[in-house]
């Protein structure tokens, strides 16, 4: 909206400032933040009203872990997700497709989880409605944002996969295939994130890493100069996108104030799911949808315990972690909740750092 008031600027110069899209993240970064400061308290108060008992918690995982959880309300996504929306709709560019997509796919799986959610509080149960339903609907919603990228581009750059530290290495998948490669990616990286939030600023943080990081990412692929510097693919249009992973880290942060521990609130499924779907779709928008898998190497560990656990178990009934996700295999060591937290954090700092280096090192 903000950036409509460029036309003006040959009458009132001081608006030329709108144009400059690191002033505008700064401003969807302080607009998401307040957001959720203003009308966070409020929401928290009302959920706790309305969802009684709050989140059901695992009978089966640490007995620690249910007893300092129990009657904490969750959706505490919609907090994320509305400051997400307003600083967005704000500060960025709407005439630029990618964001519209990226938001497209946040709110189509923040609804996801939110019915998720809803199933669980209102029968008061750990399970949601239906998992292949659930997983077919994000995967025909990822296919339908990867086809409109597809169209974006200019074939075959635009349905071809880029390596990390190859500079000139391109894999051509055609259409059909670079719509189920990214729709997996879309949907593995909503599921991902879903699957960490199971401790107390757990996903958060990691999130808002990654986050800043593809802000990054798509701030360099979207500039020639940069692109051309770097010697790095170029997406015309992608580097909007930073202002929308500045009111996700913005939101972030605001949302991280209710939730450190003693977390206040839970983002529920409404909030992984939706900010996990999004992390996907700015991955495939930009190109990088392998580095997406070593920044965000933290969500990809605790996908792949579930999925260790689950098949060593069916195969040969026994388990490979005391508890899957890997986080609770911690807990379950006597770990306490703070140190598992702060260490993962730390983790998740150094793949971003490792991702960002496959910009230079090729």
């Amino acid at each position: 909206m903000f950036y409509e008031l460029v036309g003006l600027a040959d009458q009132f110069g001081f608006l030329n400032v709108f144009r400059y899209i690191t002033f505008r993240t700064g401003g969807a970064i302080m607009t998401a933040l307040l957001f959720v400061f203003l009308f966070g308290p409020s929401l928290i108060k009302n959920l706790r009203v309305r969802q009684g008992k709050g989140q059901p918690i695992r009978e089966d995982g640490p007995q620690r872990h249910i007893v300092e959880k129990q009657g904490t309300p969750t959706m505490g996504g919609l907090m994320i997700l509305a400051a997400l929306f307003v600083a967005t709709l704000l500060w960025g560019n709407l005439r630029n497709p990618y964001v519209w997509i990226v938001l497209f796919v946040t709110l189509s799986y923040g609804l996801i989880g939110l019915y998720d959610d809803y199933l669980k509080v209102a029968k008061h149960t750990t399970s949601g409605f239906s998992g292949k339903i659930r997983l077919g609907l994000e995967l025909l919603i990822a296919g339908i944002a990867c086809s409109v990228f597809i169209s974006l581009g200019k074939e075959p750059f635009s349905t071809s996969l880029t390596i990390p530290f190859f500079k000139d290495t391109l894999i051509n998948l055609g259409p059909v295939l670079f719509i189920c490669f990214g729709a997996l990616v879309i949907a593995g990286s909503g599921n991902a994130v879903n699957l960490t939030d199971g401790l107390d600023g757990l996903a958060i943080v990691p999130v808002m890493i990654a986050t800043a990081t593809f802000g990054l990412i798509a701030y360099l692929v979207g500039h020639v100069s940069f692109a051309d510097y770097l010697q790095i693919h170029y997406v015309a249009g992608t580097s909007e996108l930073l202002v929308f992973c500045g009111a996700l880290v913005g939101a972030g942060l605001g949302f991280l104030w209710f939730n450190a521990p003693p977390a206040m609130i839970f983002m529920g499924d409404t909030g992984s799911l939706a900010l996990g779907g999004a992390l996907g779709a700015i991955a495939v928008a930009v190109k990088h949808e392998l580095v997406l898998a070593i920044v965000g190497g933290l969500f990809v560990l605790e996908a792949v315990s579930v999925i260790v656990q689950v098949a060593s178990f069916k195969l040969t009934g026994k388990r490979v972690f005391r508890m899957a996700p890997l986080h609770h295999h911690y807990e379950q060591k006597g770990w306490a909740e703070a140190t598992i937290v702060v260490r993962f954090w730390i983790i998740a700092v150094v793949l971003a750092l490792i991702g960002l280096s496959t910009l230079k090192l090729r």
